[in-house]
């Protein structure tokens, strides 16, 4: 089950900008990956950023660093060091649980967004964080399995588009633009199972029905809190007038911020229609009880007078008529079938069965 809080007892008590990772911990070493590009190609490289500062480009090219995995904090501490980031943000970074958001600095923006992955039981988050600056890119991935900034590499690698005509900030709506575009991928998901639950629910409900409802529930829930901030991060990186981010680019954030306005609106529908089939799951339960105290009421009322009747003949007295008769036994079971008969197709008037 995937926790909806990570664990932050290890850094209590600690000053602010102290470099403690919070989040999963990766056994593996953290990835470093330098691309440099420009018009006339691309370059990528795997330098030791901890020994020595990274030399960048002239104003043509632009370097991207990404780092993936945030095992090491002496990296971290490297970078923040060769591109003189504040503590506060490097602190950022290392701290997973963080609330996507979008800072200005004097020579730099912090972008903090949120990468969903579909597994097999579900959702899983990996915080993604960028550092822009005049030329540069710096980008901070959890480490999980898988390769989110797969298609911008192509990209590059293919000259395909305008990512190598661009400046640093275009790369940086790219990345954000395929966080975007996964979302779509995990919603879709999460409809699927949805309306394979709405006919399962229409047409024979179980507990497992109620199970995997209050699954997708908490599901959509952790989905909703990585995305909902989104809207703000993207809408205010439109509205701030940030020497960094051209006017060039500003139109692609404007069709980024509606992308993150439909994803936003698609888990709000998705978490209405949930809510929704709770209520019928439920209804539905109440009506099938409901049908069978009625069949139950049905046969005790039939049965009630001739519970009665045969009391009444099961009386041990002398001076009864009928059990002289020779055909009191027949009669009386004649009686039993015509009042059943008898309160049956009452029962049927009245549209009780």
């Amino acid at each position: 089950m995937k926790k909806l809080l990570k664990k932050r007892s290890r850094k209590a008590g600690m000053s602010p900008g102290s470099l403690v990772h919070i989040g999963e911990v990766r056994q593996r070493e953290p990835h470093t990956e330098v691309v440099t590009y420009g018009p006339q190609g691309v370059e990528v490289s795997r330098p030791d950023l901890e020994g020595e500062c990274l030399l960048l480009p002239g104003e043509s090219a632009v370097t991207w660093v990404n780092v993936e995995g945030l095992g090491r904090m002496e990296l971290l501490g490297r970078l923040g060091e060769c591109f003189d980031i504040h503590p506060l943000v490097l602190e950022d970074i290392a701290n997973t649980d963080q609330r996507p958001k979008a800072e200005e600095y004097e020579e730099y923006l912090f972008v903090v967004l949120k990468m969903l992955n579909p597994v097999e039981n579900g959702v899983v988050s990996e915080q993604v964080s960028l550092v822009l600056g005049r030329g540069w890119l710096l980008t901070f991935q959890e480490g999980l399995d898988g390769d989110p900034f797969g298609p911008v590499r192509l990209r590059l690698q293919n000259g395909q588009g305008r990512l190598r005509s661009q400046g640093a900030d275009y790369l940086a709506y790219a990345l954000m633009d395929v966080i975007v575009d996964n979302y779509f991928i995990v919603l879709e998901g999460v409809a699927d199972s949805i309306e394979y639950l709405e006919e399962e629910l229409m047409h024979s409900p179980t507990q497992r029905t109620l199970a995997e409802i209050y699954r997708l529930k908490r599901e959509l829930l952790f989905i909703h809190k990585s995305i909902w901030p989104l809207r703000e991060v993207v809408g205010s990186l439109v509205r701030r007038e940030s020497p960094l981010v051209q006017d060039s680019t500003l139109i692609y954030l404007r069709d980024l911020y509606d992308h993150t306005i439909q994803v936003v609106e698609t888990v709000e529908t998705l978490r209405e229609m949930l809510s929704g089939m709770l209520d019928i799951y439920l209804s539905s339960v109440s009506n099938r009880m409901n049908g069978i105290m009625k069949v139950l009421t049905v046969i005790a009322t039939i049965f009630m007078p001739l519970t009665f009747i045969a009391g009444l003949y099961g009386m041990n007295f002398r001076n009864m008529p009928e059990l002289e008769w020779r055909w009191g036994y027949p009669a009386v079971l004649i009686l039993m079938v015509a009042i059943t008969a008898g309160m049956l197709l009452f029962f049927r008037r009245k549209r009780w069965l």
